[in-house]
C-alpha cells in the first residue's frame, strides 16, 4: 500500500493546548487544518465552542481533552468535563487517564473512572492517554488493559507535556499488549515525516503534532508525488 501527504493530514491531530494558546492561535491552526487537510484539531475545553464554530461547515473534527494535563480530577469531575465537550459538539474525547493512582497500584479505581468518561462519550471516539513516559514496563500493561477493557477508541502515548516525547519503542511496546484490539495514537515530540512514518509502520494510526510539525510533515510528504510505500 501507498501513503499519500492526504492520507497523513487525516490521521493527524493538530494540537493547541498550550497553557498560554490563545484565540489567535487556534484560528491559525484551524486555517492551516482547512488548508492542509488535517483530519482533527485538538482544543483546551475554553475553546471548544469558538472552534466548532469555525469549523461549522467543516469535516475537521474538533477534539475535546478531559482532565488535561494531569489526569488526576475526581471521576465525577471527569464525567461533567466531558458531558459538557459533547453537548459543545465534539467529535472525539480524549481523557488522561489517572496516572497517579495507575502507579499506586489502583487499577480497578483507575478502570472505574476510565469507564465512567467512556460511558458518557460513547458513541464518540474516546482516546485515554496513559502518559507511557512515567510508567513501567508492566505499569504499561496494566494501562493498555485497562483501555481494552473499558471499551476505548485509542491507547494515547501522552500528552505532549511530559519531561520527553513519545519514541519508537513506545509504540512498538504498546503494540506488543494491545495486538489489534485497540488503535494506538502516538503523541508528543512528533516533528519529522520519518518518525511518524516509523511509526506508522509499528502500528500507530493517529498522531499528536504540533501546528509547526504538522505543516513541515504534509508539506515534506507532498513531494512524494506517487505516494510512500507502507508494506503490507
Amino acid at each position: 500500500m501507498r501513503l499519500f501527504a492526504t492520507d497523513i493530514a487525516k490521521m493527524i491531530d493538530l494540537s493547541c493546548v498550550r497553557t498560554w494558546s490563545n484565540r489567535a492561535d487556534i484560528e491559525e491552526m484551524v486555517a492551516a487544518a482547512r488548508a492542509y487537510g488535517f483530519g482533527q484539531v485538538s482544543v483546551l475545553q475554553c475553546y471548544i465552542p469558538h472552534t466548532r464554530q469555525l469549523l461549522a461547515d467543516s469535516p475537521i473534527h474538533v477534539v475535546g481533552n478531559v482532565s488535561f494535563p494531569s489526569g488526576s480530577d475526581s471521576t465525577s469531575v471527569k464525567v461533567i468535563q466531558a458531558q459538557e465537550m459533547v453537548d459543545a459538539g465534539c467529535d472525539e474525547i480524549d481523557m488522561v487517564m489517572n496516572i497517579g493512582k495507575l502507579k499506586s497500584g489502583e487499577f480497578a479505581e483507575v478502570e472505574t473512572d476510565v469507564k465512567a468518561v467512556a460511558s458518557v462519550v460513547h458513541p464518540l471516539p474516546l482516546k485515554v492517554i496513559i502518559e507511557i513516559m512515567y510508567l513501567t514496563t508492566e505499569e504499561t500493561k496494566e494501562a493498555c488493559r485497562i483501555c481494552m477493557e473499558s471499551e476505548a477508541t485509542f491507547v494515547k502515548t501522552g500528552t505532549g507535556w511530559a519531561d520527553r516525547g513519545t519514541t519508537l519503542e513506545d509504540v512498538k511496546l504498546v503494540k506488543s499488549f494491545v495486538g489489534d484490539r485497540i488503535k494506538i495514537k502516538a503523541s508528543g515530540g512528533i516533528r519529522r515525516l520519518e518518525t511518524l512514518l516509523a511509526m506508522y509502520r509499528a502500528g500507530a494510526r493517529r498522531f499528536g503534532v504540533n501546528l509547526k510539525s504538522g505543516i513541515e510533515i504534509v508539506q515534506k510528504a507532498g513531494e512524494f508525488t506517487n505516494g510512500i510505500e507502507i508494506e503490507d
